[in-house]
């Protein structure tokens, strides 16, 4: 069963393609993480908010991710860190068009 982490943190900036520019190796790095699928990114230039959306395979890898971007995060200076993890309804995603 798939797993999804959700992120957000208050950020200043970057945002749009500063945003992609700034953490392309970043977001390179994420693919060979143990148990990753994929990641929607999030900002909200307005708020000064980012994050995203991961999906792992299991329950375990997503918290294996989530305690070492925890600890990257703090080290980038970040604080205030949002996280929670979900199980995913395969059933009713699968009705609204999701991948499971």
């Amino acid at each position: 069963m798939a797993y999804i982490l959700q992120v957000d943190f208050k950020m200043n900036g970057p945002f749009g393609e500063e945003m992609a520019l700034a953490f392309s190796d970043l977001a390179e790095s994420i693919n060979d993480e143990e148990g990753f699928l994929w990641k929607v990114w999030t900002e909200n230039q307005e708020t000064s908010e980012a994050g995203g959306i991961y999906c792992f395979q299991s329950k375990e890898t997503a918290e294996n991710y989530l305690e070492m971007h925890s600890k990257r995060l703090v080290n980038f200076g970040v604080s205030g860190i949002n996280t929670k993890i979900f199980s995913i309804n395969s059933t009713l995603t699968k009705i609204t068009k999701g991948p499971y």
